[in-house]
């Protein structure tokens, strides 16, 4: 550590050991937030000069036509020249933000708090690395379940039913992943060499190179290169990972010299780097709590999905179509005991460990998050995980940790967004979590479950056709020997008796059926049957049914049927029907630009009031509920109502079915 230290002193400047590395947040930029954003503005083109024609794909098939919110707009350049000049360079620039990273001493940062454009001046957070858990060999034994194609990750791939899905011939392909994490060797490693590698960056050292070099710890490179050999290493009779097609984009943005050095502005900085560069899914094996000055720590109170800067990034990124997964952290059995950021975020997935027999591991972080929500999300094997070592060419290793159980998961995504790569990162979020099966009865140990490839990619989803109807998907991994003739659809509203007729089957998994037209948030239920090579019929699923509210695109069974943002002010109603008796309240979703005024009047199917609501708005998206009482703070009956919404002089009609 000595040598370490000593080669340091020769490559940084003196003048480092002075300073201390801060964020600096900026008041403004060239316009203010809630004023519209022109298209045709330089600014605009600024931002969206920053996004690679995938990226502009991906934004474009999940935002709309509003790709570029105020968060891309860049850094006022006039406030990045006042820092050249007083010698102070920007070590990260972070737009979503507003803010730049430089170290700075205390007669700097006295300096820049006192100018008019800087809002605030924060010391940038430094992390405890999460070493992996001691191996547990416990996965060795399971040599029953090894394929020879597979070797010794076949249990770990197998247990999340991976390689059925890879059987059809779904690898990954048209998927672009990043990657976050220590640093990679996959120049020097059999099972990644040949992976498609379409940029890398150490945030580290700010230069290409993301595996070893000089000044880097020993093993810095070890725990990211294992885990891209996890989601994506390909070495036939060793190892095959979920997603060994796709493309990969990594990012080093972990300094393991000490056990301090994780820096919350580099994690961000690569969130919004690979975003622009046009990923589809991030993964990352970082948790965030427990600090190296304890004065800056996050307490659990912080983990409620909008205070870290590491959460805070990862849902700007969701925001911006990206799926984003993170493992839930290695706590369980500490005093911590819960989930860490960023998987305390409200749209990131956090992935959980369990073992081989699908029981969870002690030390896999539990839920809630301090304002409620259940994590992990999702579980995946993350004892004695199979993957590469750095030390050798063809040297592999086992390791346990939420670290593996992350990647794992990713692979998952990644083979239903490459089996349907037109479905959205909230249909993706959405599936993965209906599918995994403890989703009729999720929990903070496990979430909604294990996830499962074949279940995920067997749950009908829907797409959104060029004319505005929607084909609806259904795929059978999961079932053997299904009659493609036999395959039926069975759907009913709430004004239509039950109609059954066949699904189109496109010669390889995939069912289709086209949907009929009908009145926005009509609640579509449906469910499917078939017979097996014996005639045997099955239904799917068994014993209730999916719904879909038309007009949107997530497919419901476990889950609530989602919310969303209507001409990008208001959202439907949810859930709808609404059960007062089942459910504490129905709710809907607004965005303001300001201090605006909402005015909601709910009348009954006779047009008589039964509640007002007055709101004075802040900025942002918020939301509003009803519990189905009137002003009077009686129940009211069943029937249908109305919400006529008034939003700072914009009205909306919402019709509401209530059911006793």
């Amino acid at each position: 550590m000595k040598k370490i230290f000593l080669l340091l002193l020769v490559l940084a400047p003196l003048s480092i050991y002075s300073q201390t590395k801060y964020l600096i947040y900026f008041k403004d930029k060239d316009i203010q937030p809630g004023q519209k954003l022109m298209k045709t503005s330089q600014v605009y083109q600024e931002a969206l000069s920053q996004l690679t024609p995938r990226a502009i794909e991906r934004r474009k098939k999940c935002m709309g036509d509003d790709i570029i919110t105020y968060e891309d707009l860049p850094v006022k350049n006039e406030y990045l020249q006042i820092l050249t000049e007083h010698d102070i360079k920007v070590i990260n620039k972070l737009n979503w933000f507003n803010a730049v990273s430089a170290y700075l001493t205390n007669t700097e940062k006295n300096y820049l708090s006192a100018l008019s454009f800087v809002k605030k001046i924060e010391k940038v957070r430094t992390f405890y690395f999460k070493k992996l858990e001691a191996n547990n060999p416990f996965q060795q034994k399971l040599s029953v379940f090894d394929s020879s194609d597979y070797g010794k990750s076949y249990g770990q791939y197998a247990l999340s039913d991976i390689p059925v899905v890879q059987s059809k011939g779904i690898t990954g392909d048209s998927v672009i992943i990043g990657i976050l994490d220590t640093g990679f060797r996959w120049h020097q490693e059999q099972s990644l060499i040949n992976r498609k590698v379409l940029a890398e960056y150490d945030f580290v050292f700010h230069d290409s190179v993301t595996a070893n070099q000089a000044g880097d710890a020993k093993d810095q490179d070890f725990h990211g290169t294992l885990i891209f050999s996890v989601i994506g290493g390909y070495d036939r009779g060793e190892i095959i990972g979920p997603a060994y097609n796709a493309s990969y984009i990594l990012a080093k943005t972990e300094d393991v010299r000490s056990e301090s050095h994780i820096e919350e502005d580099n994690y961000a900085a690569a969130l919004e780097w690979m975003e622009s560069m046009g990923v589809d899914i991030t993964t990352s094996s970082l948790g965030y709590d427990i600090f190296d000055d304890t004065t800056y720590s996050y307490t659990y109170s912080d983990m409620n999905g909008k205070t870290t800067i590491v959460t805070r990034a990862a849902e700007l990124a969701f925001s911006r179509g990206v799926v984003t997964i993170t493992s839930a952290g290695n706590e369980g059995q500490t005093s911590w005991h819960y989930i860490d950021a960023p998987a305390d975020g409200f749209n990131t997935i956090a992935v959980g460990a369990v073992d081989i027999n699908d029981n969870i591991a002690g030390f896999s972080s539990r839920g809630p998050t301090a304002d409620g929500r259940i994590k992990p999300d999702i579980v995946a094997d993350g004892v004695s995980v199979y993957g590469a070592s750095v030390y050798g060419f063809s040297s592999y290793t086992f390791e346990s940790g939420t670290s593996l159980s992350a990647p794992i998961a990713a692979g998952c995504a990644a083979l239903l967004l490459s089996a349907y790569p037109y479905l959205k990162n909230t249909q993706v979020r959405s599936i993965l979590l209906e599918s995994s099966n403890n989703s009729d009865d999720p929990n903070n140990d496990i979430g909604y479950g294990l996830v499962s490839a074949a279940s995920a990619i067997s749950f009908p989803n829907l797409q959104k056709l060029a004319d505005g109807s929607f084909l609806l998907h259904k795929s059978f991994m999961n079932e053997r020997g299904v009659d493609p003739a036999s395959a039926q659809i069975y759907y009913f509203t709430d004004a239509r008796d039950t109609t059954k007729t066949n699904l189109n089957f496109s010669g390889n998994w995939d069912y289709t059926y086209q949907i009929p037209n009908m009145p926005g948030n009509t609640i579509f239920n449906f469910y499917f049957t078939f017979e097996d090579s014996d005639g045997v019929t099955h239904r799917v699923p068994q014993n209730s049914t999916y719904k879909i509210n038309y007009g949107n695109l997530e497919v419901s069974l476990n889950l609530n049927l989602p919310i969303y943002l209507t001409n990008n002010n208001i959202s439907d109603l949810y859930p709808n029907p609404y059960l007062p008796l089942k459910w504490s309240s129905v709710k809907f979703k607004y965005k303001a630009s300001g201090k605006e005024i909402l005015d909601i009047t709910i009348i009954d199917g006779a047009g008589k009031k039964v509640k007002g609501i007055h709101i004075i708005t802040e900025p942002g998206t918020h939301e509003v509920e009803w519990n189905g009482r009137n002003d009077k703070g009686e129940l009211v009956a069943s029937g249908v109502y109305y919400f006529l919404i008034n939003l700072n002089g914009q009205k909306y009609g919402k019709k509401l079915v209530l059911l006793k």
